[in-house]
């Protein structure tokens, strides 16, 4: 029997090679953005150090005297501003009129360790409880001291840290005053020491 010689033949074309991957992302981009991102960061920290910073806003001052006489000569009350020594510094000053009412003399003071006191001052017939309650945040009344010749109420608020020393004047006009502030009971007595009345204009 005759050999029969068979041949085959592959139905399939030859696999392409594997695509080769591209090369890296370089890094230089990523560098070079970096470098501008600290130069830009540098720049402004340079920027920042030059421009002038105020340190300490400063306040006009407070000048209670113009203020006082104005108010002695309105009122014709013999209303008293305290003679402090140096250190202490004036922080505000106002005359609160009523309508229909008396009004309040206030001005207000810090004293060089950092205290708060002031003196509010009324017509005894306008020193309702009311009244004072409002000037001593609901002061509750710890007994008596004498400062300046005069007899004063002490008063502590249970709501805030403040005391106060309330006396109510006779003679002609008489005035209510009240000593307020975060200053302990004998700064406030100093302080009642301290007032002197204001002159009545001239003419």
């Amino acid at each position: 029997m005759g050999s029969v010689s068979t041949t085959s033949t592959s139905g399939t074309a030859p696999a392409p090679a594997a695509s080769q991957p591209g090369p890296r992302r370089s890094f230089g981009s990523l560098r070079s953005m970096v470098i501008s991102m600290v130069v830009i960061l540098a720049a402004v920290l340079a920027w920042v150090a030059m421009v002038p910073r105020v340190r300490e806003v400063s306040q006009p001052a407070v000048d209670v005297t113009s203020v006082a006489t104005q108010v002695r000569r309105e009122t014709g009350w013999a209303i008293s501003q305290p003679q402090l020594p140096a250190g202490w510094k004036a922080t505000n000053v106002r005359f609160t009129p009523i309508a229909g009412g008396a009004g309040t003399w206030h001005a207000g003071y810090l004293s060089p360790d950092g205290q708060y006191v002031s003196i509010d001052q009324t017509l005894v017939t306008g020193a309702s409880q009311s009244w004072v309650s409002a000037v001593t945040s609901d002061g509750r009344a710890e007994g008596t001291l004498a400062a300046a010749g005069t007899t004063w109420s002490k008063l502590s608020s249970r709501d805030t840290v403040q005391r106060s020393l309330l006396s109510r004047a006779s003679g002609v006009r008489p005035l209510a005053t009240v000593l307020s502030g975060t200053a302990p009971y004998q700064q406030l007595a100093e302080f009642a020491k301290a007032l002197k009345p204001v002159p009545a204009p001239a003419g």
